[in-house]
């Protein structure tokens, strides 16, 4: 276990410029995380799957061409976990579920493939909390073994946290990509909705993917070169940027939401995020509570409901597809699945379409506040992560092992682009402070996120 306070992120962009030269190559890097993923592995319990003869073929690959002077992009050579819940062609895809034990279908989902096409060397298969909801898998916080990581990019977050690799892939529908990189002190990006090739996971409409890294150039490089081979979803423009990082953007309006979050907060967590607006003030930034105007007051209004309409949405949208795997196999879920469906298929037609409206409604809303700030700033999760010891036998069910996505369900519903960067520390772990922009803000996000990185000192509440 590292102390957070110790803990400096790992970087392959910091060490890439060393390619070319002979300093460094691919192979010794990999060496490096591969030795990492020995040590902490055991305790952090991240990985599913690793494919080390694979990526050490690769790795030897990218280092030809680095020392050639022909690497196929900046990402070429980095290593990267995947979500357990996205196809790859070397190694399996088992979703967390017993169900899907043994589900090796050998083909590459579209973002995947994009990784390869850049020359990334695709190391390991990272844990998912099961088919993505809430149920957890055996993965710990890397800052504290006692507490979730986070989910459903349980592996994927602490992986990266663990500075196993510099970079991993996980997908959000309500809070799974930014409230998971938050409890492990990654900077993350939930792209707008469609802006990366989801390839066969487009079971439902929030769903995204995107990637947590130790850094922001790493996370955007990823992220842009992704996009840049397949894609967003199909009738989507898909993520658009710079080939690097964007350029630090000083903001000069942010709405502070509160969200449905808010009222259940911790105090020590009001107070670490309201000495980061402090800084933010004292630089000369405007912030802009629900108060100070009624567009404001009208989406905080309009996401107020947003975990249970965000639930009702996803719930509805699998219900099918997972009633086919239970009824395939009646042992293959855990009560906490089987729960969730049953509530699902309790559901109208009419509750779904009431989600979609509420959904729609809340998007207006924010579409209305679009002139008055460069940006939304809130916290990416609600204080720290919980400590999570497992169910208690004959005990009700846990609602939310893995934490609660309370501050992540807004940017879902809302299509729009979140990053999360790692500044606040609470009872000597991460929390997160996440910007959220309109729809295709994605870079213009990411050189906010930049500016604050560079310009705000990270707030330490004990």
């Amino acid at each position: 276990m590292t102390a957070y306070a110790d803990y400096k992120p790992l970087s392959f962009h910091d060490a890439a410029h060393l390619f070319t030269d002979g300093n460094d190559s691919p192979r010794a890097y990999l060496e490096r995380c591969l030795e990492t993923i020995a040590e902490r592995e055991p305790v952090v319990k991240a990985l599913t799957a690793i494919n080390e003869t694979g990526a050490r073929t690769a790795a030897d690959a990218s280092a030809a061409r680095w020392k050639a002077g022909r690497p196929l992009s900046s990402i070429d050579g980095m290593p990267i976990a995947i979500k357990d819940l996205l196809e790859t062609k070397d190694m399996p895809t088992e979703m967390g579920c017993a169900a899907m034990k043994g589900n090796f279908p050998k083909r590459d989902n579209a973002g995947v493939w994009a990784l390869r096409q850049a020359g990334a060397v695709i190391l390991a298969k990272t844990v998912t909390a099961e088919l993505g909801g809430s149920h957890p898998g055996p993965t710990t916080n890397p800052f504290d073994p006692r507490r979730t990581p986070g989910g459903s990019s349980s592996g994927s977050a602490a992986a990266v946290g663990a500075n196993m690799v510099p970079a991993a892939i996980g997908t959000q529908v309500g809070g799974s990509i930014i409230r998971p990189a938050a409890y492990c002190g990654n900077v993350a990006l939930k792209p707008t909705q469609g802006g990366i090739n989801r390839g066969e996971r487009l079971a439902t409409s929030q769903s995204t993917h995107g990637p947590h890294a130790g850094c922001l150039d790493d996370m955007w490089q990823v992220a842009i070169e992704m996009a840049k081979r397949c894609g967003g979803d199909r009738g989507s423009i898909g993520l658009q940027g710079p080939d690097r990082l964007p350029a630090a953007i000083k903001p000069d309006r942010l709405i502070v939401l509160e969200t449905e979050g808010w009222s259940a907060l911790d105090e020590a967590s009001k107070s670490a995020f309201a000495q980061l607006l402090d800084q933010l003030k004292a630089a000369g930034v405007t912030l802009i509570h629900r108060t100070d105007h009624p567009y404001v007051e009208a989406l905080e209004k309009a996401v107020a409901n947003g975990r249970a309409i965000c639930n009702s949405i996803t719930i509805w949208e699998n219900r099918w597809y997972q009633r086919g795997m239970l009824d395939a196999a009646p042992d293959g879920f855990s009560a906490r699945a089987k729960a969730t469906l049953l509530k699902a298929e309790a559901m109208s037609l009419d509750d779904y379409r009431v989600g979609l409206l509420a959904r729609q409604q809340a998007q207006l809303a924010h579409a209305a506040v679009a002139s008055l700030a460069d940006a939304a700033i809130t916290l990416s999760c609600p204080g720290p992560a919980p400590i999570w010891l497992g169910d208690v036998p004959g005990q009700p069910l846990a609602p939310r092992p893995t934490g609660d996505f309370v501050f992540n369900a807004p940017s879902s519903m809302l299509f729009a682009p979140v990053v999360t960067v790692p500044l606040l520390s609470v009872a000597r772990l991460p929390v997160g402070a996440q910007l959220m922009g309109q729809q295709h803000e994605d870079a213009r996000m990411t050189g906010i996120a930049r500016w604050c990185m560079e310009n705000l000192k990270q707030v330490a509440v004990h």
